[in-house]
């Protein structure tokens, strides 16, 4: 098969020939169709995250058909369509697999950066964790749900009730948690680079009531603000943004130093919390709810061999909604 493969974080992904993978007991063989590209697979590549697998074929919004089956995935069949998301694994035994809370698994593998991932030909799945994925999405709009969604969703419900809504960097997850959000009937506030009109435009056209620059404050205060820049210095600003008791859920896996700030912005019991993988029940819950709420992604399709160039698009700002690669197109 081909495959994009990591040698060293730090380097370009190279083109390879590898051979076929076989699946073991637990797990499927997928023929991945299309696979999205995310922040955090730029993570990975630059030594941000600093224990992958290498070598290492990264990608975890993967969508594509059930080609091969080991002897215990039973939940599979032969030919169906699923997707594969970050969370590839868990060990069930943990204290936190034990009390229902498999996304922080102390033994948990994850797709693109401790097992392959989808930018390639075929990947392995443990069938377990592969999600049915809704008719009303192709292969291209259905991958990024699989982790922008997923975190997204993640994210927002981690905001609560949130009536009135800050979303800071206006990318992937945003676009989908934007239109997610005033399907609900909140009100959405997106704060976007300095001077990026174009993004502020986009964030306008999926439904938010404002956008501006993240070092601005909005014409009101409010409730949650949810983070997917990796952007410390914006954990005071969205502070200063919040209403009494409000809450800054970060989306991100990594993010950069956050600088200190006056108690002032943390008092008034305001708080400060990440969020960490996802669950099944995550990925059971959005996929169902973001047909009911007909939410469109908005992608930019790269073939598989171009994957450097949709990486550096990514890193660069140059992309409205998500970039997916296309590898075994219908």
């Amino acid at each position: 098969m081909r495959a994009m493969v990591l040698d060293r974080q730090g380097d370009r992904l190279h083109e390879r020939e590898l051979p076929l993978p076989e699946p073991s007991r637990h797990q499927a063989r997928v023929r991945v169709r299309a696979c999205g590209v995310c922040r955090t697979d730029l993570h990975v590549l630059d030594g941000d995250l600093t224990q992958p697998k290498l070598p290492l074929i990264p990608g975890h919004e993967i969508v594509g058909i059930v080609d091969a089956l080991g002897e215990d995935a039973i939940s599979l069949a032969p030919g169906a369509r699923v997707g594969i998301p970050w969370l590839g694994s868990t060990c069930g035994l943990c204290g936190p697999c034990r009390r229902g809370r498999e996304n922080l698994c102390d033994n948990a593998g994850f797709t693109g950066y401790t097992l392959d991932g989808g930018y390639a030909e075929f990947a392995l799945v443990d069938a377990r964790y592969a999600f049915p994925l809704p008719d009303a999405y192709d292969d291209v709009h259905a991958a990024p749900l699989l982790c922008a969604g997923l975190i997204g969703y993640r994210s927002l419900v981690m905001a609560g009730d949130a009536e009135r809504l800050g979303l800071y960097g206006f990318g992937a997850a945003a676009h989908i948690v934007c239109q997610l959000a005033t399907f609900q009937g909140r009100e959405v506030y997106a704060f976007t680079k300095p001077g990026d009109t174009a993004a502020q435009e986009f964030a306008r056209s999926l439904g938010a009531c404002w956008a501006g620059d993240s070092d601005e404050q909005p014409p009101v205060r409010i409730d949650a603000a949810i983070l997917y820049a990796p952007v410390g210095s914006l954990i005071p600003a969205a502070l200063e943004a919040l209403v009494k008791g409000g809450i800054v859920v970060c989306a991100g896996i990594h993010m950069s130093t956050i600088p200190a700030f006056a108690y002032r912005l943390l008092w008034e019991e305001r708080q400060i919390r990440s969020v960490a993988n996802l669950t099944r029940r995550d990925g059971e819950e959005f996929l169902q709810l973001a047909a009911e709420a007909a939410i469109e992604t908005r992608v930019t399709r790269y073939p598989l061999e171009r994957a450097n160039d949709a990486l550096s698009d990514l890193r660069d700002g140059r992309l409205e909604g998500a970039a997916v690669l296309l590898v075994h197109e219908r």
